[in-house]
C-alpha cells in the first residue's frame, strides 16, 4: 500500500518522539518547522503553502537545481533496468562513471572508488594515503570540514564537533589555512598527506591567497607527500570552474567528490587517485569496500550530472552570476556596515561576515521570514553562506537582494531598539 504524508502536526510529533527533539527545537526557533513537500530548480515548497528561494542548495548539493529533469530521467530509466548492484558481476554503469571521472578531472587522476557520501569518500582518501605512503600522519587546516565519521572528524578541526567523541584517531595535525610557511614546518618524515579544501566551506567560505594551492602542490612534491584535495563542496562547477583546483592548475594525487556529483537526486561520493596512489589498492582490491557504493542508480545520476557539467555551461553561469551576486552583496554591506562586515567568495560559493554571532542569528531569522533559505557556516557561526543552484538567473538574484535588504533593515531596527533599551 502506498504511504500518505502526515500533516505538519504529526511530522513534529514524529520528530520529537522518533527523530531528534533538539533538532525540532532548533528548526522551530528558526521558523523552519514546516514539512517540505516539493522542490524544483531553486524553489522549495512546504506543506503550509510557503515557497522559499533556496540559497543553500543542500549545502552545495544542488548545483544543478532541485529535481533536475535530465538527472531524474536518467535515474528513472536505470530504475527500470537494475537499481542496485549484485556485487558479483561487472558493473557497467560504475565502470562508465569511473572512465568519465578520469576524463574530466584534472591531472593524472585515473581510478575511482565510489561510495555513498562525502565523509565516506574522505575516509577512503585517508586510508589510501596511509596505504600508499606507509606513513601515519595527515595534515589538514584549521577550521577545515571533512565530515563527521571518526576518521573524517579527526581532520575536521572544530572543538564543538570533536570534543564529545575524544579520543579521536591519532596522527592528525593542523595548520592555519593559507599559511604555506606553517605547512612547511609541519611536514615531517611521518607525513602521509596534506588534505585541504581549495576554498573552505564550513570554515566560513575562506578563499586562500593567490598562489597558495600552487605552493602547497610544489611543497608536497618536494617533500614526497601526497596532496588530497577535498572538493566535496567546491567541485562540480560551484566556484566557477569544473573543479576549484583548476583555477591555479593544481593537480592533486587524490581528489574527493560528493554532494552535487549525484545531480541533486542520488547520494554518491567518489575518491579518485593516480595510478601511483592506486598501486597497492590493486594488489588487495577487497581491503576497502562498500556494499551500496557504486550502485547503478547513483552512478546513473552522476553520469547525468557530468553531462550537465560538461555541456550545460553551469561552471560558466556560476562564474558570471556569482560575480554579479557578490557585487550586489558588497553594495548591501556598504549600506549596512552595522549588520554586515565583509563579503567574499568564488563563483556561487559566497560568504557574508556578520558583525557578530548574535547578528548572524538575527539575520538568518529575518531572511527566513522573507522566504529565502540561508544558513551559517558550521565551523564559523558568524558567517552567512550563500550557495544557490548554479543556474539561478539574475532576475531571481535581484529578488533575493530585495528580500535581503528588507532583512538587513529589520535586523538594524532590532539592534537599534536593543541599544535604546540598554541606554
Amino acid at each position: 500500500m502506498p504511504y500518505s504524508l502526515p500533516d505538519d502536526a504529526a511530522v513534529k510529533q514524529y520528530y520529537a518522539e522518533h527523530v531528534n527533539s533538539g533538532l525540532l527545537g532548533l528548526l522551530g526557533f528558526m521558523g523552519l518547522d514546516s514539512a517540505e513537500v516539493e522542490a524544483e530548480g531553486w524553489l522549495v515548497r512546504t506543506n503550509d503553502g510557503r515557497e522559499f528561494i533556496d540559497c543553500v542548495a543542500g549545502y552545495g548539493s544542488y548545483n544543478f537545481g532541485h529535481r533536475n529533469p535530465d538527472v531524474v530521467r536518467a535515474v528513472r530509466e536505470q530504475l527500470e533496468r537494475m537499481p542496485m548492484s549484485s556485487k558479483l558481476l561487472l558493473n557497467p554503469v560504475q565502470a562508465t562513471l569511473a572512465q568519465r571521472l578520469a576524463a574530466i578531472t584534472p591531472g593524472e587522476l585515473k581510478y575511482s572508488f565510489i561510495s555513498n557520501s562525502g565523509t565516506e569518500a574522505v575516509e577512503a582518501a585517508i586510508k589510501l594515503a596511509r596505504l600508499r605512503s606507509g606513513r601515519p600522519d595527515i595534515i589538514s587546516a584549521k577550521n577545515a570540514y571533512h565530515g563527521k565519521t571518526l576518521g573524517s572528524l579527526s581532520s575536521t578541526h572544530r572543538e564543538h564537533f570533536q570534543s564529545p567523541f575524544r579520543p579521536l584517531i591519532a596522527n592528525f595535525g593542523v595548520v592555519p589555512f593559507g599559511d604555506l610557511d606553517a605547512l612547511e614546518a609541519a611536514i615531517t618524515d611521518t607525513t602521509a598527506a596534506v588534505m585541504l579544501e581549495p576554498v573552505q566551506g564550513e570554515g566560513g567560505i575562506r578563499v586562500p591567497p593567490a598562489g597558495y594551492l600552487t605552493g602547497v602542490r610544489e611543497l608536497t612534491k618536494q617533500r614526497g607527500v601526497l596532496l588530497i584535495l577535498d572538493e566535496v563542496q567546491t567541485g562540480m562547477g560551484r566556484t566557477g570552474r569544473n573543479f576549484a583546483c583548476e583555477r591555479e592548475g593544481v593537480e592533486p594525487d587524490i581528489l574527493v567528490l560528493a554532494k552535487s556529483l549525484g545531480g541533486g537526486v542520488m547520494p554518491i561520493g567518489a575518491t579518485l587517485g593516480t595510478e601511483y596512489v592506486w598501486e597497492l589498492f590493486q594488489e588487495n582490491p577487497l581491503v576497502h569496500t562498500s556494499t551500496f557504493g557504486g550502485n547503478e542508480l547513483a552512478c546513473s545520476a552522476a553520469l547525468a550530472a557530468l553531462d550537465l557539467l560538461e555541456h550545460g555551461g553551469y561552471a560558466e553561469m556560476a562564474e558570471r552570476n556569482g560575480a554579479y551576486f557578490i557585487e550586489a552583496l558588497q553594495g548591501l554591506q556598504r549600506d549596512f556596515p552595522d549588520v554586515l562586515a565583509e563579503v567574499r567568495g568564488q563563483g556561487m560559493m559566497i560568504g557574508i561576515d556578520c558583525v557578530s554571532k548574535d547578528v548572524c542569528e538575527l539575520m538568518i531569522a529575518s531572511v527566513i521570514e522573507e522566504k529565502v533559505f540561508i544558513a551559517f557556516a558550521l565551523n564559523n557561526p558568524e558567517v552567512l553562506r550563500i550557495e544557490p543552484p548554479l543556474h539561478m538567473p539574475v532576475e531571481v538574484i535581484d529578488e533575493v537582494m530585495i528580500r535581503l535588504r528588507r532583512a538587513c533593515e529589520g535586523t538594524r531596527m532590532i539592534l537599534e531598539q536593543f541599544s535604546q533599551m540598554q541606554g
